[in-house]
């Protein structure tokens, strides 16, 4: 079952959209604010997105990373608004000569249409004047991108956020980037977080910094078992439960023994280990 869902927080509107309602992973949030969009929604949800941008004008195009959820209709809105959209350097090769996507992603969000993109600025402006300050941020990926706006108090946190524990990983996400990306945006003066899936959180700053403070935790528990001589697999299911039906549907590229595996490399300050 589909589903649609508006969001309205002072001048920030926001769109639900997922070809299936089977939690956050299928679930994704278009924002704008007034001419600005942050990042482009699935490819097939594409006709409820083009009618929420209708609105008003579109005039910016801000996107966070290269993934398919968040530049599906990139083409789609540069064409529709005559605009060039603005992404991570490290997205724009990607971008421009396209790229195919995991069954399972496919099924969920569609396959992304090929795109020219700009560099971020080092501070871009919303249509009033107020700041955007692109901040970089990997660990999910090498290019995603948060956006700080300081004079409202918000983070447009892309895929930085997503959920309070990491219980499931993608094979090439870096935890240890992800621990310093969270320490960096928690050096910022923001209250209100808008999460490309898990929507608009007020206390923002706070359960980002619970979401690390958990990370760390597991990391050490992880590495209390190994030196216990659990295996990774023993420590997985001890600590996280039983792999489920996506860890075997896309052979381990998402997984709960992916986690496990990161938290092997951090000790609980965050450092490699020797």
């Amino acid at each position: 079952m589909s589903i649609r869902k508006y969001y309205q927080y002072e001048s920030v509107k926001g769109l639900k959209v997922g070809r299936m309602n089977l939690g956050i992973n299928t679930q994704f949030i278009l924002y704008r604010i007034h001419e600005t969009v942050i990042d482009a929604g699935p490819g097939n949800q594409w006709r409820y997105i083009r009618k929420f941008l209708s609105q008003s004008a579109v005039k910016q195009l801000l996107l966070t990373h290269h993934h398919e959820d968040h530049t599906g209709n990139a083409k789609r809105i540069a064409q529709l608004y005559h605009i060039t959209p603005k992404a991570p350097q490290l997205s724009q090769a990607k971008l421009a000569r396209g790229y195919s996507t995991p069954v399972l992603q496919k099924i969920i969000w569609g396959n992304p249409e090929p795109v020219e993109t700009e560099t971020f600025r080092d501070i871009e402006y919303l249509d009033d004047g107020s700041k955007i300050i692109p901040i970089a941020t990997p660990g999910h990926s090498k290019d995603l991108t948060c956006f700080y706006l300081p004079e409202k108090g918000y983070l447009f946190s892309g895929d930085l956020f997503l959920a309070r524990t990491v219980k499931i990983m993608r094979s090439d996400e870096n935890l240890l980037q992800m621990i310093a990306s969270l320490e960096n945006v928690l050096s910022l003066d923001f209250e209100t977080l808008f999460c490309s899936h898990a929507g608009i959180i007020e206390n923002g700053k706070q359960i980002l910094q619970e979401k690390l403070d958990r990370i760390i935790e597991l990391c050490a528990r992880v590495q209390e078992l190994s030196k216990q001589g659990l295996t990774i697999d023993e420590i997985s299911f001890q600590l996280l439960g039983a792999e489920d039906r996506i860890a075997k549907f896309t052979r381990g590229n998402l997984s709960r023994l992916n986690v496990i595996k990161q938290c092997i490399l951090v000790n609980s300050c965050g450092h490699t280990l020797p």
